[in-house]
């Protein structure tokens, strides 16, 4: 059976990204680059950076997250799949569940798609809990909205504590991809 790799239409989606190993700041910079990259698919923009404490168990480093918004051609699976290439190619070695990471993507919203696999589902399944998500993707999408039309704005309020720490301009330098070498 072959996957279907592309759709006819361009999807704005959404991907988190994480690291607390090696540098995060570094490897989150790094991913942008690969998320350029990415075939059909056009870059939209980095939320700012947040420093975040770890979701699971506390004994690791505190996290640096953001969020990107994208357009991509590729199918969620497919989509899945390059992310999982740009997380072995930048060294993600999973060490344990909700543990350190080098590198995480992860696809948070696909369009108005939800879906349910065995690798993949859409939305993301813990989204709604997690401010180092919900607060960078409000930032680059104010309006956003789950797949059956829960304001993530609302969500976000719900949150019974927020962790996240937005880092300084003079700290993340921007995120337009002119500067993202520097």
């Amino acid at each position: 059976m072959k996957v279907q790799v592309l759709n006819q239409d361009v999807t704005e989606v959404f991907i988190g990204v994480g690291s607390n190993l090696s540098d995060p700041e570094y490897q989150v910079r790094q991913a942008f680059k690969a998320l350029q990259a990415l075939p059909e698919t056009q870059w939209g923009a980095a939320s700012d950076l947040y420093h975040s404490r770890p979701q699971g168990p506390q004994n690791q480093p505190d996290f640096v997250n953001a969020v990107v918004r994208l357009k991509t051609r590729l199918t969620p699976i497919a989509l899945l799949r390059a992310l999982q290439r740009i997380e072995r190619e930048q060294g993600k070695v999973k060490q344990r569940h909700w543990g350190e990471r080098l590198i995480d993507l992860d696809i948070l919203l696909y369009g108005n798609t939800t879906l349910q696999t065995d690798d993949l589902i859409i939305p993301h399944p813990f989204m709604a809990q997690r401010d180092f998500v919900l607060l960078p993707l409000l930032a680059l999408s104010p309006k956003a909205a789950l797949p059956n039309g829960v304001l993530l704005a609302d969500l976000a309020k719900q949150l019974d504590e927020v962790f996240v720490k937005p880092m300084s301009a003079d700290e993340n330098g921007g995120l337009i991809p002119e500067q993202l070498g520097k």
